[in-house]
Order: structure tokens, then sequence, then C-alpha cells
């Protein structure tokens, strides 16, 4: 069997670069959370990897290194609202956008996670599993998802019943029987099947 080697990242590329990934992109309900990252090559950050490789713990202490040692970081979003007039992809690449823009030292490159790039001013490439082979996105995907899990936590006080604190709006057994009992709440995704089908 062939193996495709690792993406490198090329040495001559502007500084500075950021990373940016978003998380969220198949709940059900909840914002899509997105965040972009600028580290400091001389400081590198241990641990870093694609959030979903981590543990809920490794997440947050990495999230706390990443915060204390950066250049620069912050987070946008797309609210259900926004996923349900503009679809997914779009509300995804939106919420990447406005984290890039919030960044207060602004980068001359920027590396995303995945296969699209936003319309934007900044030089930019999509790479495909970048989570796992670029530090900045790697980065970028942990805020992403620790940032959106804390919030689904928050939630689950607000709407009790639905276990946001537990599957975070994923579409599990638990959430899709909470949602046919309750009804949709107001941070659900109406265009999203399962929801679709109770409006």
């Amino acid at each position: 069997m062939r193996v495709e080697p690792v993406w490198r990242e090329p040495p001559d590329l502007p500084a500075p670069r950021a990373g940016a990934d978003e998380a969220g992109r198949g709940c059900l309900a909840g914002d899509v959370i997105a965040a972009a990252v600028i580290l400091d090559t001389e400081a590198p950050i241990q641990g870093l990897n694609d959030s979903k490789k981590l543990t809920p713990a490794q997440r947050e202490a990495c999230f706390e290194r990443i915060v204390e040692n950066c250049l620069s970081f912050a987070v946008g979003r797309a609210s259900a609202a926004e996923i349900d007039r503009l679809n997914i992809l779009q509300a995804s690449l939106l919420a990447m956008r406005r984290s890039v823009e919030q960044l207060s030292l602004q980068p001359r490159f920027v590396y995303v996670d995945g296969n699209f790039c936003p319309n934007w001013q900044y030089a930019s490439k999509a790479v495909i599993g970048g989570d796992g082979c670029i530090p900045a996105i790697a980065a970028a995907s942990i805020l992403a998802k620790v940032t959106r899990d804390r919030e689904m936590a928050a939630l689950d006080r607000e709407y009790p019943g639905y276990g946001f604190a537990r599957h975070k709006g994923y579409p599990t057994r638990d959430h899709l029987q909470a949602l046919a009992r309750f009804g949709p709440s107001p941070i659900h995704r109406r265009t999203f099947g399962p929801v679709a089908e109770l409006v």
C-alpha cells in the first residue's frame, strides 16, 4: 500500500503565518466556532495535535499553553441562524474569516484546515488534514474545540434536558431522543435533517 508523504510547510513563506480551523460543523445545535493562531516560532508548544486526537484534559492543558505563549489568537463564530441561511460550509468559512480578521497581529499568510479558503485578502493555502501536520492549525483546532465545548456546557444549563454538556450538540442517540421529546431549542440548526423533520 502506498503511503502519502506528510505535507511539510515550505520555509520561504512570509511571516507572520497564522493557522485557522473550526469546530462544530457536524453538530445539530450551537454556533460553529473558529480560531486563528499565530505561534511564536522561537517558543514551540509541546503536545499540539489535531484536537480530535487529544483527550479533553490534554486539550485543556494545550489551550492554556497556546494562549499564554502564542503571538496572537482570536476566536470567530457563525450562529445557528447564519448556518441555516448560508449552509454549513459557507458559515464555517465565515467564522474562520472573522477569527483571522480579529487577530491583533495581522498575518501575511494563513493556513486553513480543509479543502477551501475563505474569500479574503490574505495569501493562504487550504491543507487537508492540516490540523495533524501544521502546528498553527493544530493550535487553532484546539482553541476552537475547547471554546465550543465550554460554550455548550454553559448552554446545557440554559437549555436543560438536551444533554448539550455531554454530546456538545453532535447527533448522538441521547441527543436525538431528547430532540424528539422536547422539540428543537432556539439554538438548534433548523436546516439539518433531524431538526428539519421536527420543525
